[in-house]
């Protein structure tokens, strides 16, 4: 029993550790994005969107639905749309354009 709560514990402090690129870009992943784009995307996402907006964003990985396949950038956008927020949107998209580029 005092096993399961140090290892909870200790779960919990770890995660606690994890930059907010680290929490974007499985949030991003969570959603359907590839790991190079969710990368990509995540680290110029962070420097440019404020805490509550990216929130809003890891929000998303609700919309994903049960099939879990791989989505596009062109899929998230479109659902990036529904938050209502022309600053995150905008983020997304040139973030998007340019991590589908290098990909």
């Amino acid at each position: 029993m005092k096993r399961a709560a140090l290892v909870t514990l200790v779960a919990l402090a770890l995660s606690a550790c994890a930059t907010p690129e680290t929490r974007v870009r499985t949030a991003l992943m969570d959603a359907g994005l590839s790991r190079p784009i969710a990368a990509c995307m995540a680290d110029r996402m962070v420097d440019r969107l404020s805490l509550v907006q990216l929130n809003k964003l890891s929000g998303l990985k609700k919309l994903r639905g049960q099939d879990m396949r791989k989505i596009t950038v062109e899929d998230f956008l479109k659902r990036t749309r529904s938050l209502q927020d022309p600053e995150i949107l905008g983020v997304v998209s040139s973030s998007g354009l340019i991590c589908a580029v290098k990909a």
